[in-house]
């Protein structure tokens, strides 16, 4: 019983570590992509940007979600510095889901790990769910709810990464060029780069170990089962319905979450279910909890009900448009089912961007970097260093 126990841990093991393998690239990549982005834009000015819930703020929100490329605890943070300092509160809760959900290191390893259509999906059913989001919050939550959890957000409650927030949020010096031509801007890719991986390892980690256990351990046919797979519709609004709850039990964020996504592809949910199942990052339980202290407790209930029913209305929207365009994927073999290590094209970009990351890890390591991750877990930085930021 112990050798069967042991070789099914090994294999589950074994499972997760071939996933890595398959997305380490992509991880790099993203997070370089990122990293360049976050020292291009400035976000010193957001509240600004985004002073009410119109059409043109909300769509600034997405943009300048999509370009700060946060873990979900960071953004959650970032969108609670928006508020206080008196940008719009739905136009905040848009930003914050466009900054874990529109991001490129999610696309790259959706394409990566499952197929095109899903990094495709990713982006459209995101624009969907911020415009569902904004018609949402007016419905759910009042005007005068609203003034209540901007009021409530004042206040001295402290969530996760408000260091991180406070860093992203703070002025940059000089234009774009100017940062990206200089040795100081990229000082601060290096810091940017080491940053987006220490917000979301422990987050991949998880999700691997998640998905690794249920690639290995859970029968095919009781997946299935469960999905009700080949039944049509009813197969398409289950698997949109019970996504965002594999989520909210999971409690990873959208990146550590895309290996399950695969094996709940292989599985037999919906092509909208896996999208609501990213989706879902959003309305895990320490999400919640933080919404609960920055907002208080009756906005919170509705901030999850605005935000659960967009992710199901966005997924089955996505999986009517894929499916009348001919775009829905045909086949269920999403990579983490033969995902192998072998001398191939994915060792040489993990060779490449590996090559990368420790490029930038040593910069990181010799200008300042450590110091800085030890202010952040502080609570915060002094303004004046790291300004370049």
């Amino acid at each position: 019983m112990m050798v069967n126990l042991l070789h099914s841990l090994g294999e589950a093991l074994w499972l997760a570590f071939r996933m890595f393998w398959q997305i380490f690239w992509g991880l790099s990549l993203g997070f370089a992509l990122s990293a360049i982005i976050e020292v291009m834009m400035s976000k010193d000015a957001m509240s600004r940007l985004l002073p009410n819930a119109r059409p043109g703020s909300i769509l600034r929100a997405g943009l300048l979600g999509a370009a700060s490329s946060s873990c979900s605890y960071a953004a959650v943070a970032m969108a609670r510095s928006v508020v206080r300092k008196g940008g719009n509160f739905t136009a905040a809760m848009c930003f914050q889901f466009a900054a874990t959900n529109l991001v490129i290191e999610l696309g790259l390893l959706m394409w990566v790990l499952l197929a095109w259509q899903f990094a495709a999906a990713e982006f459209i059913g995101g624009t969907i769910m911020i415009v569902l989001l904004a018609l949402g919050l007016r419905l759910f939550v009042s005007r005068r709810m609203r003034e209540s959890a901007v009021a409530h957000a004042k206040g001295d409650a402290v969530g996760a990464m408000e260091g991180h927030a406070e860093m992203a949020m703070a002025k940059q010096d000089g234009t774009w060029r100017q940062r990206l031509s200089s040795h100081k801007g990229w000082i601060a890719v290096s810091h940017n780069y080491v940053m987006n991986w220490s917000m979301v390892w422990k987050d991949i980690l998880v999700g691997l170990l998640i998905a690794g256990a249920l690639g290995a351990w859970v029968p095919e046919h009781i997946w299935q089962a469960f999905f009700f797979q080949g039944h049509g519709w009813t197969t398409a609004l289950w698997g949109a319905v019970i996504g965002p709850l594999i989520a909210l039990a999971a409690f990873t964020c959208s990146i550590g979450n895309v290996p399950l996504a695969a094996v709940l592809w292989n599985g037999g949910i919906s092509f909208g279910g896996v999208v609501a199942f990213i989706f879902g990052d959003l309305i895990i339980p320490p999400i919640l909890n933080i919404y609960r202290k920055y907002y208080g407790g009756k906005p919170t209930v509705r901030l999850l009900a605005a935000f659960y029913l967009a992710m199901v209305l966005a997924a089955l929207a996505v999986e009517a448009l894929f499916g009348a365009l001919g775009g829905l994927p045909q086949t269920r073999q999403a990579t983490v089912a033969n995902a192998t290590i072998a001398l191939d094209y994915t060792t040489w970009l993990n060779i490449l961007f590996g090559s990368v990351a420790l490029v930038l890890g040593v910069a990181f390591a010799r200008t300042g970097g450590p110091a800085m991750m030890r202010m952040m877990a502080g609570g915060g930085h002094r303004h004046g260093e790291h300004a370049h930021h």
